[in-house]
């Protein structure tokens, strides 16, 4: 009995001992959870969500100009209204210049610098300005002046008008690379011109979304500021706006 209950404590303890390795076997996926999750995490898994969603990394927009092809960048089509516009510019051009022409052939000296006879009772006195001068819009100074002026008005409208026409953008088309843009401008009447210059030489002067009407665009070498008009249509604002409408210094 001695030797079963001596021979049997072993086995108990053989038991126990494997009932403690099994246990500690058993164990070691719960403890090696937390190692393996740490090791993973540092070998550079992707971190997870609250709700068990792995979490990606968005890659950022690529900033890269270089298309692979030509595209339109911003087109808008006005030729009805630039062609109201040459109408009005050479209609008010026109009038003013026959107003001046009239002034220069018919107003004529009244001769108030002259001596008049005493007027007749019940005539008209000549007019007179402030101080008790004669007014002669007939005279030399007078009939230039007016001339002058009328002249100036006329070919101020006409100036504006064509000046408005040639710096408003119908479209602008940026060629394949992304190095060259080409941008179609009107003339008085609807009519177009193009002409093509490097990215580089382009600057948009403020932010599409800091101005209310117009966009101002600077080109080098060129006078006064391109317009385009914000009811166009940009066709990609992205591509847009790191290649004609970034700030460049010219």
């Amino acid at each position: 009995m001695g030797g079963a209950a001596g021979g049997s404590s072993p086995a108990c303890c053989t038991a126990r001992g494997c009932g403690s390795g099994a246990g500690g076997a058993g164990d070691l996926p719960g403890r090696a959870l937390p190692r393996a999750l740490g090791a993973g995490a540092r070998g550079g898994a992707q971190p997870w969500g609250a709700r068990g969603v792995q979490q990606q990394q968005q890659p950022p927009f690529p900033l890269d100009a270089g298309v692979p092809r030509d595209v339109v960048l911003f087109q808008h089509d006005r030729g009805r209204f630039f062609r109201i516009v040459g109408l009005f510019c050479t209609g008010q051009f026109l009038f003013w210049a026959y107003l001046a022409h009239f002034a220069f052939h018919t107003l004529r000296d009244t001769g108030a610098t002259r001596p008049q006879p005493d007027p007749q009772p019940g005539g008209r006195p000549l007019p007179t300005l402030p101080g008790g001068a004669s007014l002669n819009l007939g005279s030399s100074k007078w009939r230039l002046g007016f001339t002058a002026s009328c002249l100036t008005v006329g070919s101020l409208i006409l100036v504006a008008g064509f000046v408005f026409s040639r710096r408003s953008i119908s479209r602008i088309l940026l060629h394949r690379g992304g190095q060259e843009v080409t941008l179609t401008t009107y003339y008085p009447f609807g009519l177009t011109s193009t002409f093509t210059v490097p990215l580089r030489h382009i600057s948009c002067m403020s932010h599409r979304s800091e101005v209310p009407a117009m966009i101002p665009l600077k080109v080098k070498g060129r006078a006064f500021y391109f317009l385009l008009d914000k009811e166009g249509r940009i066709t990609n604002p992205k591509l847009f706006d790191i290649t004609v409408g970034a700030y460049r210094k010219l």
